[in-house]
């Protein structure tokens, strides 16, 4: 298995520089996988002694549902991205997740998470980045949903992703495929789906990007990062190295 061929090595190499020991360590976790079908629940709120996962393929959803049976979107996992990592270290789940696409998951008990990394500090290290990242994201969605109006809220992420997308060679400044539909969009940025399909047609109007059948364009990145008043600064590329 390459280097390249793991987007969770892919991402944390990015921004610590791992080694062969690092690497193959991780190879070794993703080893074995199964794939879980669109709309499978992985983690429920309230679960206790369950597994983190790994997504190595497809798209996820990290959610809340309300007694009124509302629904709040916390974040999308991508291929890279840890599912209930937070929710193993804190033995009960404060969420869920959802299975949006077909996706490919290998599953980490605690117990061999908690020996890797202290066998291997350093990946440990490399994974606490990951988890500071997603807190991040989770600063911004709340930001967002609380002081951002309905325009710069979907402009900011569909920036973002666009982001994390490329970390994993998924992306290009040109767009992404994306299976998110105006419900899942709009459970993320408190809207509802007619006020997101709305938004979408101003963006189009803009010509700052488009998103139709399952596909992200971009006609003019910058534009789209000045609208959202974007700084990225905690997904940018080529952060933290101390070779």
């Amino acid at each position: 298995m390459s280097t390249t061929s793991s987007a969770l090595v892919r991402k944390l190499n990015q921004f610590f520089p791992l080694g062969e020991a690092e690497i193959q360590e991780i190879h070794a976790l993703e080893r074995e996988s199964r794939v879980v079908s669109a709309g499978t629940e992985l983690v429920y709120e309230r679960q206790t002694a369950h597994r983190a996962f790994i997504v190595k393929d497809g798209w996820a959803v990290a959610y809340k549902m309300l007694p009124d049976g509302g629904r709040q979107v916390i974040d999308f996992a991508i291929p890279g991205d840890f599912i209930g990592l937070r929710s193993v270290l804190l033995r009960t789940s404060d969420h869920s997740f959802a299975a949006i696409t077909d996706i490919e998951v290998s599953e980490v008990p605690a117990r061999k998470m908690m020996e890797t990394f202290e066998r291997l500090p350093r990946l440990g290290a490399a994974v606490l980045w990951a988890a500071s990242r997603d807190e991040a994201m989770v600063v911004e969605h709340l930001v967002s949903v609380g002081r951002r109006d309905a325009l710069h809220r979907l402009a900011h992420l569909l920036v973002e992703l666009g982001l994390r997308l490329e970390l994993v060679g998924l992306a290009t400044p040109k767009g992404f495929a994306c299976p998110l539909n105006q419900y899942l969009l709009a459970d993320a940025l408190g809207l509802t789906a007619i006020h997101v399909n709305r938004v979408l047609r101003t963006l189009r109007e803009r010509k700052l990007v488009t998103m139709r059948q399952s596909e992200v364009v971009f006609h003019d990145l910058e534009g789209l990062r000045a609208l959202a008043s974007y700084h990225g600064g905690y997904l940018d590329q080529g952060g933290q190295r101390d070779d």
